[in-house]
């Protein structure tokens, strides 16, 4: 009898995945064994030098382009990428969620947070422990997402799905303050999301019967030379497709997304908007540049009907919204869609430029959702619109950040959010998609309305006794804060290296 053969693997390519998945396992081992006192310290770093590392083995690796393990990982320009980004964007986000470990009244919030409470509240958080599995969950997260963007089979693919999903669906539960919306969050996401993963599943299962196969390259293969019904091959790419629009939030699979985005601390729904999108968006272009090209002609139509009406139904819900963290959220859906174009180019460039904008927004949004942390009062964060009224007036400096990140999302000119969407729109049009394009500038038009209402309730409206404070910024959530400006101001005004990078990243291996 032979014996079992292994198939070749090589660790060098897997090295930030290994990190990442060993330093959860580790994380997990500080939950039991580290005092309590000391553990949001112990956790916060070993999280980020995890992250550090994980970034440094996938620089070390930037010239390979491999496919291992049996040809489930492919390691090649787009997911070396995506990788940096995913790890950039967490390493960020860890620090927004580092400064909000300290329990106030069993809640998730920031130490600066407690200025705004009473005495007798601040002593009681000063003595109480944070939320520290906050960090093990983040980083198996990270673990999966990377493995998200870099699997070449769709099992594999169908594995790190989960592997990211089921931490984030725990740290939507986290928030102990709102602990009834926070948990409705979390089931909702939990019950939606199994759904779509079960979708996904279908839909290998499909793609199996029609190409013999789940390795990307050999659907692609079986596509090019079809031998079977394509029935088979038209259900499975719909189901798949399912899985991952509801990972990316296009409609009509968006619906879970606001109430996760309410309900979900701050700082992990800052996480999800900036990597899971990352992750989503990363699967997705593989699947559709590497196996499914071939019907490009019959998907093209049907998906860009979907980024139309993602489009339309992020902008014209946005207007509707009185809560902030909401009208993020519709916002989320909405450059999902745009994103979406940059997708349907179909074309090295819209490969480069849904790269470069995954980047540009996942910075944004973080500083976006940082600034929102910040306004708060007894009762936790003040996220409802009227709360907001003359905040220009109590802390300008805040509010003109503030400001500056909703006109990148805008998409105004020397911003990162003009440069991203001229870029995605560009490659559609030179990919024959100029009808998308046309609906993609009607509805930036009509999103930049309640970005602009938030602005003039900032400056123009008086303060009311309702108004509450703004908390003086942590060291961390400023440096968050500072980040997300410098990088939104820099590929506003000079994003030529940032395309050069995604233009050098943009090609797959099969």
């Amino acid at each position: 009898m032979d014996p079992l053969k292994l198939p070749p693997i090589d660790y060098g390519a897997l090295l930030p995945m290994l990190i990442l998945f060993g330093a959860a396992c580790l994380g997990v081992l500080v939950e039991v064994a580290v005092p309590r006192r000391a553990r949001n310290v112990v956790q916060l770093s070993l999280a980020l030098i995890a992250v550090v590392a994980s970034l440094v083995a996938v620089i070390m690796e930037r010239g390979t382009r491999t496919v291992t393990i049996g040809g489930s990982v492919a390691v090649d320009g787009p997911t070396l990428f995506l990788q940096g980004s995913i790890l950039v964007l967490g390493g960020v986000s860890l620090l927004l969620i580092g400064d909000r470990t300290i329990e106030q009244g069993g809640a998730f919030v920031s130490q600066a947070a407690i200025t705004v409470g009473s005495q007798k509240d601040a002593q009681q958080a000063s003595g109480q422990p944070g939320a520290t599995e906050v960090y093990p969950l983040s980083v198996f997260a990270l673990g999966g997402m990377l493995l998200f963007v870099a699997a070449n089979d769709l099992l594999t693919m169908f594995v790190a799905l989960e592997v990211f999903s089921l931490p984030l669906y725990l740290l939507c539960a986290l928030a102990r303050r709102r602990r009834l919306l926070s948990q409705e969050a979390a089931l909702k996401y939990f019950l939606l999301g199994s759904y779509a993963s079960a979708f996904f599943l279908f839909g290998v299962a499909f793609v199996y019967g029609y190409a013999g196969g789940i390795q990307l390259s050999v659907v692609h293969e079986a596509v090019s030379n079809p031998q079977r019904s394509p029935v088979l091959l038209y259900a499975g790419l719909g189901l798949i497709s399912i899985g991952l629009l509801f990972k990316a939030a296009l409609a009509p699979f968006h619906v879970w997304t606001p109430d996760v985005y309410q309900g979900a601390p701050t700082p992990i729904t800052a996480f999800m908007a900036a990597c899971t999108k990352v992750a989503a968006f990363g699967a997705l272009l593989r699947v559709l540049y590497v196996a499914f090209e071939g019907v490009r002609w019959d998907f093209q139509p049907i998906l860009g009907g979907i980024a139309v009406l993602t489009m339309f139904v992020g902008a014209i819900l946005a207007v509707t919204q009185t809560d902030l963290k909401r009208l993020l959220a519709y916002s989320s859906i909405a450059n999902a869609g745009y994103l979406m174009v940059g997708v349907l180019a179909l074309n090295p460039d819209g490969l480069s430029s849904t790269m470069f904008y995954l980047v540009a927004y996942g910075f944004s949004v973080l500083a976006a959702f940082a600034i929102i942390s910040l306004v708060r009062d007894s009762d936790g964060e003040a996220t409802h619109l009227s709360r907001w009224a003359g905040i220009g007036r109590k802390s300008p400096l805040l509010a003109g950040i503030f400001t500056f990140i909703l006109l990148a999302f805008a998409g105004i000119p020397l911003t990162s959010g003009f440069t991203s969407k001229f870029a995605v729109f560009g490659a559609a049009v030179d990919g024959g998609q100029t009808w998308l394009v046309i609906f993609g500038v009607i509805t930036s038009m009509l999103l930049a309305f309640p970005y602009l209402r938030v602005v003039v309730l900032m400056w123009l409206s008086e303060p009311g006794e309702t108004t509450p404070a703004v908390s003086i910024p942590g060291f961390l959530t400023s440096a968050v804060l500072a980040l997300g400006l410098i990088v939104t101001v820099a590929l506003g005004v000079a994003p030529a290296p940032l395309i050069e990078l995604t233009q050098q990243a943009a090609e797959f291996v099969r």
